[in-house]
């Protein structure tokens, strides 16, 4: 046998009523780190159908998508409801330092990781300095790379 509250009924109604931020899609709480040589993105998406996520990059924008549905049957008589049906919706505007090719997802105990791995062009990397007895000689044609004047 449940207890009811009239008082928390009366706040969850009027929460329903006057906010407006629960409208629109939800709010999904999200971590961003660089580890090594890729990011990682993981974001809260509890009780998710992992079929429901959509993830999707047009050019350097990645645009994460999920819906909860809430289970509905016949006869069903619901004691309390708190949780609701709702979409989740996120948008990250990539740099162009990251291999869009490459991005990778996983979803597991209602969390959402994805993979961007940094581009091999924007890798650090080292520069050999060729000493002079070893340098080649360059054609004067060349103009391709132009000082920069400050």
């Amino acid at each position: 046998m449940a207890n009811t509250d009239p008082f928390r009924d009366l706040d969850r109604l009027a929460s329903a009523i006057f906010d407006t931020t629960r409208r629109g899609p939800r709010r999904m709480p999200m971590d961003l780190y660089r580890d090594g040589d890729h990011y990682v993105l993981t974001a809260d998406l509890p009780g998710i159908d992992p079929g429901s996520v959509d993830i999707d990059v047009d050019g350097q924008l990645l645009t994460i998508r999920a819906e909860r549905t809430l289970p509905s049957g016949e006869g069903v008589k619901w004691i309390t409801r708190e949780r609701e049906a709702a979409s989740f919706l996120r948008q990250l505007s990539l740099g162009q330092g990251v291999d869009t090719e490459r991005i990778s997802a996983s979803y597991a105990n209602g969390v959402l990781s994805v993979t961007i791995p940094v581009s091999e062009k924007a890798k650090p990397r080292k520069v050999v300095v060729e000493s002079a007895d070893s340098a080649r000689e360059v054609s004067s044609g060349s103009d391709s790379i132009q000082p920069v004047e400050s």
